[in-house]
């Protein structure tokens, strides 16, 4: 292994670890509303993206990201899209259906590899359709047998595959993306702590709720700088694989710290997901490297977790 591929696997491993264990912030911050953490979480994630951007003199990209047109259509999509996500992330938390999100992360690969098909006519192999099709039973009998549809990991997984899509079009890096969406987020962000929280929010509690909060825009960062580096340093198939370590994470927290209550049918949906991740991992790995940084690309999409 070269030292580059060993420092992209380690980096992937920790953006995967840091995003998979942010259900324990969003936890501990339960006495915080979901739409006033998301406010917060927009207001310091600019505030950090920004200097990153000012210290390594970006900011110009930033500026032409929210050129009027379509740079900024699109930007304004990807920050609805994003916002949505991070708030369904946020409400699941801390409304018990941890094990539910992160089904949504696991699913999340194989509907981006559909709306590749569907909006960007990307040709799928056989495993690639076996495996959507074993993920769509697997949500189907998770429906049954609840008799209610995992609307929290759908939402998820569509809308990243979705937020994944536009930001496929974007030409800027991932950074300048997301300190353009957060930017068009901010005045939001901004109205809501004023009017709906009218300053009687937990930001004013006192200096460790007020750090807690603030933590909230490294949390968003730093992951997707590592993300960065090993997105350099590995091929895209090997970022995807990577990548299940996030849900699985999730998964470990909402069943065995959290102690949500996981049923057979969670069980037997998990498991038509797994083998279908399994047989698409496989059947990327064996793509020459080129072909799999093409194919990979949706996978590669960071979860902004």
């Amino acid at each position: 292994m070269s030292p580059t591929t060993l420092q992209g696997a380690m980096a992937m491993v920790g953006c995967c670890t840091i995003w998979g264990l942010s259900p324990l912030y969003y936890k501990y911050l339960d006495f915080v509303p979901p739409l006033e953490l998301l406010a917060h979480r927009t207001l310091w994630s600019l505030v950090f993206f920004g200097l990153i951007q000012a210290v390594r003199g970006r900011l110009h990209i930033v500026v032409q990201a929210l050129r009027p047109g379509r740079p900024l259509v699109l930007c304004a999509l990807a920050a609805m899209l994003i916002s949505v996500n991070w708030f369904v992330f946020i409400s699941a938390i801390q409304g018990g259906r941890g094990v539910e999100a992160s089904l949504g992360y696991y699913i999340f690969p194989l509907v981006a590899v559909a709306i590749g098909r569907v909006v960007f006519g990307e040709r799928l192999g056989p495993l690639a359709w076996l495996a959507i099709a074993l993920a769509c039973l697997g949500v189907t009998l998770l429906t049954v047998g609840l008799r209610a549809a995992p609307w929290v990991a759908l939402i998820l997984a569509i809308s990243f595959g979705l937020y994944g899509a536009v930001k496929k079009t974007l030409l800027v890096g991932a950074l300048a993306s997301v300190t353009a969406e957060v930017t068009l987020l901010a005045p939001l962000a901004l109205a809501w702590l004023w009017f709906g929280v009218q300053g009687a929010g937990a930001f004013g509690q006192g200096w460790a709720e007020a750090g807690l909060l603030i933590f909230s825009g490294p949390l968003t960062a730093v992951p997707l700088m590592l993300f960065g580096t090993a997105s350099r340093g590995l091929t895209m198939a090997s970022v995807g694989i990577i990548g299940y370590l996030n849900p699985t994470l999730q998964f470990i927290c909402a069943a065995f710290i959290f102690g949500e209550v996981v049923t057979g049918w969670h069980l037997v949906a998990f498991a038509f997901i797994w083998t279908a991740l399994a047989l698409y991992s496989g059947a990327m790995l064996r793509r020459p490297r080129k072909r799999a940084q093409v194919a990979g690309t949706f996978d590669a999409v960071p979860p902004s977790r």
